[in-house]
């Protein structure tokens, strides 16, 4: 079995919570989900919390990545990807920030050529980025034209990086990266590892300047999502059991994420010690986000309460650290069916749209459909009205 085969479909079936991915045994585990803390907002949430009043497509980051995908004016360039971050940059373009993804041709009809790996000529890399300016889009990645490779390489072939959200430091860009490995030969036989942070210069992103360890000692994957509020950078973190997955949160003061960390306790007041962190609630899929609405804040995800989910939902809070209450439903993905299936949603507040604009991923549990139809393992892009 191909790095390729193996890479997408496992982290595919974790990310749904079909089953866990094998994790390190940990000394002390997270603190249990916390009930709501007195001085903490729960009843009277209402007062702040933002509503969603509806979403429908995105038409134009739809067709910006349809049109980008099949044009193949080059060969070394983006066909098709999951993880879908964004980072406005202080040139004012806009960073997407992409896990696995495909590099090449789209053949007539709207198929790809298998992967190298496979015998065929389209490069599978395990991230990469996208700079839109000005409605266009170009691919970002490190290597030559001829043999591209991955923007934040790995250390060795049994070790590779996924994508999280990302944030402006100091005019630097400071992106994190989940590390996962390989201890065997079988389809199962990998793990999450670390959560590390890469520094890049805007006007240089093909490869890092500095990559530094985040917080990773007590099994919770820093940074599903990241938020600037006040004086703190809040970030977001999903501890995968495969079902249930729990959200955990922490902040570090300031905008860069190499400053210290502090983590939410139980009832709701701030420790230093990572083994505090709380399991603030279950349901939230590997990536998800926060974002302030209004004097409100709505965190989205996937619904990963079901397995198999096609459904995107939205919760509520007064607070950025939650709790986060009164679960909405936001739109039920179409592509959802037979092998295909849809994943990790989250938002982008800082990308112009009818609303606050959603993306979410596409991907299928038979390899040979990322070859027949490439726009199944695309992303999709939603205005979602909150009100």
């Amino acid at each position: 079995m191909t790095r390729f085969r193996s890479a997408l479909a496992a982290l595919a079936i974790a990310l749904i919570g079909l089953t866990a991915v094998p994790q390190p045994v940990w000394a002390a585990p997270p603190r249990p989900v916390p009930v709501v803390p007195e001085g903490r907002v729960a009843a009277d949430a209402s007062a702040c919390a933002p509503t969603v009043r509806g979403a429908a497509t995105n038409a134009r980051l739809t067709s910006l990545f349809t049109t980008y995908g099949n044009d193949n004016s080059r060969l070394d360039d983006w066909t098709g990807a999951d993880g879908t971050y964004s980072l406005k940059l202080p040139s004012g373009k806009e960073l997407w920030i992409f896990s696995d993804t495909f590099l090449g041709r789209v053949d007539p009809g709207g198929s790809r050529p298998p992967v190298v790996e496979e015998g065929g000529t389209t490069v599978f890399l395990n991230n990469s980025f996208a700079v839109e300016r000005n409605g266009r889009l170009s691919t970002i990645h490190d290597g030559t034209e001829a043999r591209p490779t991955a923007v934040m390489p790995p250390r060795d072939g049994n070790h590779w990086y996924w994508a999280g959200d990302a944030t402006l430091a100091g005019g630097l860009v400071e992106v994190t990266y989940q590390e996962y490995e390989r201890f065997g030969t079988g389809a199962w036989d990998w793990r999450w590892h670390r959560n590390v942070v890469a520094r890049f210069a805007p006007g240089r992103l093909e490869r890092p300047i500095s990559v530094h360890d985040l917080p990773s000692g007590h099994g919770v994957a820093w940074a599903s999502g990241i938020l600037r509020d006040g004086a703190h950078t809040y970030v977001y973190g999903v501890e995968d059991l495969g079902s249930p997955k729990y959200m955990h949160v922490a902040r570090v003061r300031g905008q860069s994420l190499l400053g210290r960390w502090e983590y939410l306790r139980a009832d709701g007041t701030w420790s230093a010690d990572e083994k505090d962190s709380a399991r603030v609630m279950s349901g939230v899929a590997n990536e998800y986000s926060v974002s302030k609405v209004g004097s409100g804040y709505v965190l989205i995800t996937h619904d990963t309460t079901e397995a198999l989910s096609p459904n995107i939902v939205a919760y509520s809070s007064c607070s950025p650290t939650g709790p986060f209450t009164g679960r909405q439903h936001v739109y039920t993905t179409p592509e959802t069916g037979g092998n295909v299936f849809t994943y990790n949603a989250h938002a982008h507040p800082d990308v112009a749209g009818t609303g606050l604009v959603v993306s979410y991923n596409v991907n299928s549990f038979v390899n040979t459909d990322h070859y027949r139809d490439v726009t199944i393992y695309r992303p999709r892009f939603l205005d979602v009205t909150i009100g």
